[in-house]
């Protein structure tokens, strides 16, 4: 006789434990009855006042996470005899009220369009603290940086090249400049290639002159252009050094090849983002203290080798800043037994959001950890899939994760670590709104981007 198909369950978590630390804000707490809060506001409580889905951002933890990057790296590397600057990569996340926050903590800003700089614009950030990013900045773009008095653009073609000296010209300024390099290092987790990572859009080739042509290049105009140093990034979510040391080590040597050649310091080098964050379990990223005095030592080490000065030196976090401190929520709608496997049945749970508010899992089939927010359940725990409600099988929010098997349509559940690239990436598809970004304290809770609603959709419609 064929047996029925088998539900994965396992024993119920302590509610004490179910919440783990390095992947929830610092903010969030459990209270006696399984409600989740953040910094005493109850996720249930948001969720009657501003609806779901929600992101929602722990901001005391955010401040506190820029401010482990600022004073960690420059610690560090005042100890080799320089500095460090700290931009935010706009990228990860970005809108006026947060741009305020990180120039009242002192943090730079990378920006990569005319989109970002007119937030960085709204909030009054400095120019001189703003660098520009992007393969193919228009000739408005560059126009309108230069115009800004950005601090640095981070040239990508030879082209491009071409257009600062013209904008600089036009505005009779001198503009600073960083060539953005491909080292021939791709890191990606845990993974590090030595080998060349040439075939992708990114920044001049080392391996094959190109980026020795761009400084020449760029010495040719001292005038209208002030060559900082090089640039590198080597990929997203690191959870080690090995990568940096050795774009680090062909990084400065290719500053010290600028200096014999052309007889030009170099004074700045950038070695990127690209910082890790846990979504799971077993995601154990470095601390900003344990990677800032890593990265130290392998630019002390590789300008000792070199025997070149110690540059000045950027990062450029923006995950690992915003990604930890934000919190998706959403209200499960359907709940449905799957036949999986010929012994499995899966557990999906359909929640009212979904690739349209985070297309990471449809995109790179991310990992994330979700929670029951608004009641704790002593039932045993089933193996779970939460979903999106969106017209395609890929719409995926949480892939497998052990959920208990009593949820019901009008729980909520919270997605943890969602700050990072999911309103940044998020879409309209389907015609769904995306959900307002609210910011949370102890004494408030205030909109950072408000829902969006049907008429804003219908807003840019013709005749």
């Amino acid at each position: 006789m064929a047996q029925p198909p088998r539900r994965i369950v396992s024993p119920v978590t302590s509610a004490t434990t179910r919440l783990d630390a390095h992947i929830w804000p610092t903010g969030l707490t459990e209270n006696a009855g399984g409600d989740l809060a953040i910094h005493g506001h109850t996720l249930a409580e948001l969720a009657t006042t501003h609806g779901t889905p929600a992101y929602l951002v722990d901001v005391p933890d955010l401040i506190a996470r820029a401010r482990d990057f600022r004073d960690e790296f420059r610690a560090a590397f005042e100890a080799i005899g320089t500095t460090c600057d700290v931009f935010y990569a706009g990228k990860a996340f970005l809108c006026s009220a947060l741009v305020r926050l990180l120039d009242a903590e002192n943090l730079n800003l990378d920006i990569c369009t005319s989109g970002e700089l007119a937030v960085a614009a709204k909030a009054g950030f400095p120019g001189a603290r703003t660098g520009m990013h992007g393969n193919n900045k228009s000739v408005a773009e560059i126009d309108a940086a230069v115009d800004y008095g950005v601090g640095r653009i981070i040239v990508d073609s030879l082209e491009e090249i071409e257009r600062v000296v013209a904008a600089a010209r036009r505005k009779s300024v001198r503009v600073g400049v960083m060539l953005r390099v491909k080292t021939g290092v791709e890191a990606h987790t845990h993974e590090f290639i030595a080998t060349a990572h040439e075939d992708q859009k990114f920044g001049f080739s080392l391996s094959g002159g190109q980026a020795t042509k761009a400084a020449a290049e760029v010495l040719r105009h001292p005038d209208e252009l002030h060559l900082l140093g090089f640039h590198s990034h080597i990929g997203s979510q690191i959870f080690d050094s090995d990568g940096f040391r050795a774009a680090a080590e062909r990084l400065i040597a290719m500053q010290l090849k600028v200096a014999q050649e052309h007889g030009v310091v170099l004074p700045e080098l950038d070695l990127g983002g690209g910082f890790g964050i846990a979504y799971v379990p077993e995601d154990q990223p470095l601390s900003p203290r344990e990677m800032a005095t890593q990265l130290a030592a392998i630019v002390q080490a590789a300008c000792e080798t070199a025997q070149t000065p110690v540059p000045r030196v950027s990062i450029e976090p923006g995950r690992a800043i915003i990604g930890p401190a934000g919190v998706t929520l959403y209200e499960v709608g359907t709940v449905k037994p799957v036949q999986a496997t010929d012994d499995l049945v899966r557990t999906y749970i359909s929640v009212d959001g979904g690739m349209s508010d985070n297309p990471r899992p449809a995109l790179y089939e991310a990992d994330y950890t979700a929670a029951l927010a608004n009641r704790r359940s002593d039932e045993p725990m089933t193996q779970a899939r939460v979903v999106g409600k969106h017209c395609e099988s890929g719409d995926i929010v949480v892939r497998d994760q052990q959920l208990p098997g009593d949820i019901r349509p009008g729980d909520l559940l919270a997605v943890a670590a969602t700050g990072a690239y999911c309103r940044a990436l998020s879409s309209q598809y389907n015609h769904v709104t995306r959900p307002p970004v609210l910011a949370v304290t102890p004494d408030a809770v205030r909109t950072w981007l408000r829902r969006e609603t049907i008429d804003d959709l219908l807003a840019l419609e013709g005749e």
